[in-house]
Formats: structure tokens, C-alpha cells, sequence
């Protein structure tokens, strides 16, 4: 929620606010600071008001070193400056009882938190969701866009805070964008034409709002101002190499459309098309039959990122293609070619209007730079439409191996943006009516059911994933979920075990046949192989999983499991650790943690085992066989006390398990068998 709409207060024309905290600071537009709605005369000092914007923003204390590094070129005493600097700041910011200039050790911050400022409400809307909110909260941020960020602050000889402001700028113009686009699609009368104006403004290569304009004018009879814009735009996209073709089609399509309406309809006030909703009959956590919908798989564009302080183009350039081909490979995205993002970076087109020319659902950005022997690669995973940053992470390395390294933070990189969009679209899709759902949304559903490890839940997932197939019965990934479903119904023991091995691995066949490129088809096939006692067979599926795809971490999470029941228990222990390094907040870390507590075990490792076991049990989302495991170790590890206590959390959701149980769901080794039956009669479990 925006703090200022929250609080329900005044503003005048400007969009200032007039009843709200002491000091009011506007960065968007010319720098303004006001006390008790009077302006303040700030000193006539650049690199004062830059250093003090750059602090307003900051998230988190600056080193000193950083401020010099950013706003002064070598003078003779550039901390001379700062101070000087600082003790001027507290002269404009600072009340009699309030200090906001906040110096420790060898940092400053500004303590702002009693202030109203126009770009942390932007940046509290962006975080929270801009489609949230509504239209009078819409207006008002829409208001506080007078200007571009900071105007007129640039400086010739501070390349480090031009390359800042000129970032910031791109970051507020597409939250301006999509608060204008909100505005559009929640407010399409009368000031309808104003909003599509501005937003044409910012965004001349997005072909959504072009399209939302020629719809709007022909259904008010502008006929003439529609072809007139349609022949401008397709000669601006043409002029730089994009496809205006769908932007005629539109037109064509609205034309045609307003020539049927009725003289009632052409009456009534301008609206756009809702979002596809569904009067949901049924319970709402249940799918309905719905008629098919196109396929569609999330979209994203990597784009090229900025090179700072002295790294080799080459090396930026690098880790980007193979950011795109390793995407590419996990096959669960559509993801825009390299050549694409790479002709319309050259075109000098900023990647917030690259994402919305693309008509792509994510954007990657970022820098790379070194200082001495370290590389520091800053990466920003954003939503196109909403301008919602929905991952952002700094790595710094030293640079003993440029390949090596940038191979390192590559993996994580492509292994974030994988885990962070499935959760994103996982938590989008379980909002949704299910009548409306696409397949790939209702393969997201039956992700966030599958996830949660109970059998309604299961259940549910199933009949997702069932539902994604019928509705498109390419899914390779939607087959393989549904595998997953009845491999848990198999190993949980909640169905029939052999059936319910046959129909993990039927499904896991269906999914190799609609793609046996994808990875994820491979493992619900060395799964279910795993399920029917072929180890050597299942163990080549998974390890042809991550062939395929380098980053595919539910893949070495499988490798591991499987390895530490019954084969190379090293081996398990190396693939659980990849694992969770390429994938530290996977829904499945509880399993990768016992798989390598498994391998410990097998190792005659009790201590380490107790230890990695107790870990998974933590987890939200273990399950009885984790708890009874972590039982088995602690007991083996002689904490007998800690180990009763999971069997009587075990006994709590299932009174009758015991240690048969578990070894019906794994497949242990003789000499791991006896270690699990001698855990289990310590703890009463045998």
C-alpha cells in the first residue's frame, strides 16, 4: 500500500502533499525539499544535492570510499569534500530532536523514515504490486512524475553517478509506464486518451498500448486518427527493425470489430477488455472442464549487461549467451534470442522499453566490473508489466579464472531466475479462478499443491497437471508433474504401490515423447525407473537430465537421493551440495538435506548424518519418512532424548508407523537396512 494513499492525506495540483510528515522530498522532476509545506533553499552545491539524492535511495549505509569513488574525480582531499558536504546536509535535513545525517565508523546513511518522499512511495507501490492497487492510489503516484529522476543532475566528469542516474531513471520510467498502464486498463474514461498519451511517451515501442490506443479510437469513429497513427507506428518500428505486422493486424481487428457494434453500444463510454475470468462453478480449489486455451510458456529476455571499471567487454558479453542458452535449455521458458536483445541494445533502446518492444513477461539486467582481483556481477529479475523487481543479487568473486568464475556465477544466476519465476508464477496462477486458468497456468497450480507433501494436496496437483495436459498435450513438463503425483502416491504409500509405479512411469513416457529434450522428462523418468528397482537405468535418466541441462537442480537432487540409498554414496554427497548451491530455497531443500544425511549414514558417519537429518526435518514441508529418519540418526548418534521426539512427532500424523514403513518407501542397502532397523528399536519405532 502506498504510505501517502494510506493515510488518506490532501494534495494540491502538483500532486504535493499537504497534511503528511514534517519534510517532503520530490526527486522526481527538479529536487525540491519542503518543511511544513515551505520550500527550502538548498545550497547551490551539485555534488551536494546528488550526494544527498543518492543517500535518500540507498537501501543501506554507503561506505564513505563509494561516495568519493562516485561524485568527485580525483580532487586533493576528496573526504575533505564529503564532510564538508555532510555538514551541510545536516544543516537542511537535520531538527533540533531528529537527526537524519547518521555516520558510523566509516558509512552514512539519512535516516528518512519520519519524511514523505516521492520515489520510496513509487518504489513501496513497485515492491507491493502496482496492479494491486486502485485508482485513486494509481493517481496519486502518477502525480508525482513532474519529471524525469533528478532532471538536470548529470555531471561531466562522474562517469560512476551518471551511469547511477541514468539506471535509476530507466527503473522509475517503466514503474511511471506501468502505473500508467494500471491506470488504462482501471480507468479507461475520460482521462483515458491523456494516460495512453503519456504512456506512448515512454514506451513508443510497446505494442500493447499502441494497440489499446487503435482500439479506443475505433470504437469512438476516429477512424482517420487511427490510420494516421497506425502509419506512424509501423514506420517508427520499421525504422528499427522491429515487426509492425501485429500492430495492423490490430487495427484490423478493432476496425471490424467497431463496425458491428450497435448505436446503443457506440454510445456507451470507452472500455478495454477485461482479463479472461471465470465465474468458477465448484469448489475453488478444485478444476472445472474448460474449453482449450493457447499455449503460452513464460517469457523473458536476458538483456546485455553494462561493463564498469575495466572488465573486458568480452567477458560481459559471454556470461550473458550463456545466461540465454542455459535458460534456453531448462526449457520451462520461452526466452528471446540473443541476437534480438543484443541488435536492440545496440539501438541504444533502454531494456525496460527492449522488455515491453519484446511483449516478454520478465527482464534480466544488470552490470559486471572488477576491481583488482575481484568481479562483482549485479543481476535484477523484473516483471515487464508491472515493473516489480522480483529477484536482485550482487555476486563478487575473486578472479583466479575469468571463465571459471563467470561459469560459477552463471550457474546461480540461470538457477534463481528458473526457482524465482516458478515461484512467482506458482503464486499468480493459485489466485486465479480455475475456469480461467491456461496450461501453464494450471501446471503452476498443481506446482503449489505438489509442493505442499499431503495427499489432498496431491490429489489436487494431479487433477492441475491433468488439466494442463488436456489443454495442451505438448506439456512435456505437466506430464512429468503428474508422474511426480502418483511416484508420491507410491512412495508416501497414500494409493496402491505397484499401480501407482506403473502410472509414474507411464506418465514419464508421455512426457519424453511430447519432449525429450526437456530435462524434467528425463527425471520423472529415472524416478519412476528408481521405483521399479532399476538403479543403473535410473541413474542414466537422471544424469541425461543434467546433460541436458547444467542447472537443473532437481535433477543432481535426484542423482543424490538415488546414489545415497544403494549406490556411490560420495557421489551422493557432491550431487546433494550442487544441488542446493544451484537452488538454496528449493521447495524440495528438505530432500536434499536428507539425501545427503542418507550418504553419511551409509558412510558410518553418525554425527554428520544426525546433523544434516535434523536440518531436513526442519524444514516447513518434511514428511514423516524425514522426521522418522531424522529419529534413526539422532538415536544411532546416541541423542536418544532428541530422537524420541521426532518419533512422537512421526506418531502424532501416523500412529501406527514404524520403521518398515520407511523401508518399504527407500530402497537401502543391506548394512544401511540394519543401521535403520538399530535407530528404530533405540526410539520404539522398530
Amino acid at each position: 500500500m502506498v504510505a501517502s494513499v494510506e493515510k488518506r492525506v490532501e494534495t494540491d495540483d502538483a500532486g504535493t502533499l499537504i497534511a503528511a510528515p514534517n519534510l517532503h522530498i520530490r526527486l522526481l522532476g527538479p529536487m525540491t525539499v519542503r518543511r511544513a509545506g515551505v520550500a527550502i533553499a538548498l545550497p547551490s552545491s551539485r555534488k551536494l544535492r546528488a550526494l544527498f539524492a543518492y543517500l535518500a535511495v540507498a537501501p543501506q549505509p554507503v561506505p564513505r570510499s563509494r561516495l568519493c569513488e562516485l561524485l568527485w574525480d580525483v580532487p586533493n582531499d576528496p573526504r575533505g569534500e564529503l564532510r564538508w558536504c555532510l555538514s551541510k546536509l545536516r544543516r537542511v535535513l537535520d531538527d533540533p530532536d531528529r537527526r537524519r545525517v547518521e555516520t558510523d565508523a566509516d558509512t552514512v546513511c539519512l535516516d528518512l523514515s519520519d519524511c514523505a518522499i516521492d520515489v520510496a512511495d513509487v518504489t513501496r507501490a513497485a515492491s507491493d504490486g502496482i496492479e494491486t492497487l486502485d485508482e485513486e492510489e494509481l493517481l496519486v503516484l502518477s502525480r508525482y512524475f513532474v519529471g524525469e529522476f533528478l532532471d538536470g543532475m548529470e555531471f561531466d566528469r562522474s562517469p560512476h553517478f551518471n551511469a547511477w542516474i541514468a539506471a535509476e531513471r530507466r527503473r522509475f520510467r517503466g514503474r511511471h509506464v506501468a502505473i500508467l498502464e494500471q491506470l488504462v486498463r482501471k480507468a479507461p474514461g475520460e482521462g483515458l486518451f491523456g494516460h495512453l498519451e503519456k504512456w506512448l511517451q515512454l514506451a513508443p515501442f510497446d505494442r500493447s498500448v499502441h494497440e489499446i490506443l487503435l482500439k479506443a479510437l475505433a470504437r469512438d469513429g476516429r477512424l482517420s486518427e487511427g490510420e494516421k497513427h497506425l502509419a506512424a507506428t509501423a514506420r517508427l518500428f520499421e525504422s528499427e527493425g522491429l515487426d509492425a505486422a501485429p500492430i495492423r493486424e490490430a487495427w484490423r481487428t478493432a476496425r471490424a470489430q467497431a463496425a458491428t457494434l450497435t448505436s446503443s453500444a457506440t454510445t456507451a463510454p470507452t472500455t478495454l477488455p477485461a482479463a479472461a475470468s471465470g465465474g468458477a462453478s465448484g469448489s475453488a480449489d478444485s478444476p472445472t472442464a474448460v474449453a482449450p486455451v493457447a499455449s503460452r510458456r513464460a517469457s523473458i529476455a536476458v538483456m546485455p549487461l553494462a561493463s564498469r571499471a575495466g572488465l573486458r567487454v568480452g567477458y560481459a558479453d559471454g556470461l550473458v549467451h550463456d545466461v540465454i542458452t542455459r535458460l534456453a535449455k531448462l526449457r520451462s521458458l520461452f526466452v528471446i534470442a540473443q541476437g534480438t536483445v543484443f541488435a536492440l541494445h545496440e539501438r541504444s533502446v533502454a531494456p525496460e522499453a527492449a522488455g515491453r518492444a519484446l511483449n516478454v513477461d520478465y527482464i534480466v539486467t544488470g552490470w559486471v566490473q572488477t576491481d583488482g582481483p575481484n568481479v562483482t556481477v549485479a543481476v535484477e529479475l523484473t516483471e515487464t508489466r508491472t515493473a516489480r523487481i522480483v529477484w536482485t543479487e550482487v555476486f563478487s568473486r575473486k578472479l583466479d579464472d575469468a571463465f571459471l568464475v563467470l561459469d560459477e556465477i552463471g550457474n546461480r544466476i540461470v538457477a534463481s531466475i528458473a526457482s524465482e519465476i516458478e515461484t512467482a508464477e506458482r503464486n499468480r496462477a493459485i489466485l486465479k479462478p480455475p475456469s480461467s486458468l491456461d496450461a501453464w497456468e494450471a501446471f503452476h497450480r498443481g506446482l503449489w499443491h505438489m509442493y505442499r507433501f499431503e495427499k489432498i494436496d496431491n490429489d489436487r496437483a494431479r487433477q492441475f497437471f491433468e488439466m494442463a495436459v488436456r489443454l495442451d498435450p505438448t506439456f512435456a513438463r505437466a506430464y512429468a508433474g503428474l508422474s511426480f503425483t502418483h511416484w508420491q502416491n507410491a512412495f508416501q504409500g497414500w494409493a496402491p504401490r505397484e499401480k501407482e509405479i506403473d502410472r509414474a512411469f507411464d506418465f514419464a513416457g508421455q512426457s519424453m515423447m511430447a519432449d525429450d529434450r526437456d530435462p524434467s522428462a528425463h527425471w520423472a523418468m529415472g524416478r519412476a525407473l528408481w521405483l521399479r528397482g532399476r538403479q543403473d537405468q535410473s541413474i542414466a535418466e537422471l544424469e541425461m537430465a543434467v546433460d541436458l541441462s547444467p542447472n537443473f537442480a532437481l535433477g543432481y537432487y535426484s542423482l543424490a537421493f538415488v546414489q545415497a540409498q544403494a549406490g556411490d554414496a560420495q557421489a551422493a554427497i557432491g550431487a546433494a551440495d550442487h544441488s542446493r548451491h544451484l537452488s538454496p530455497y528449493d521447495p524440495m531443500l528438505f530432500a536434499m538435506l536428507a539425501s545427503r544425511a542418507l550418504a553419511l549414514v551409509r558412510l558410518g558417519n553418525f554425527s554428520g548424518a544426525a546433523e544434516w537429518a535434523t536440518k531436513a526435518a526442519a524444514r516447513p514441508n518434511a514428511h514423516p519418512h524425514i522426521l522418522a529418519i531424522a529419529g534413526y540418526f539422532l538415536a544411532l548418534d546416541g541423542r536418544l532424548d532428541e530422537a524420541r521426539a521426532y518419533a512422537a512427532a512421526v506418531r502424532r500424523t501416523r500412529p501406527d508407523y514404524s520403521v518398515d514403513d520407511s523401508l518399504s518407501a527407500f530402497r537401502m542397502e543391506r548394512q544401511a537396512t540394519v543401521l535403520f532397523r538399530k535407530g528404530a528399536r533405540l526410539v520404539g519405532m522398530a
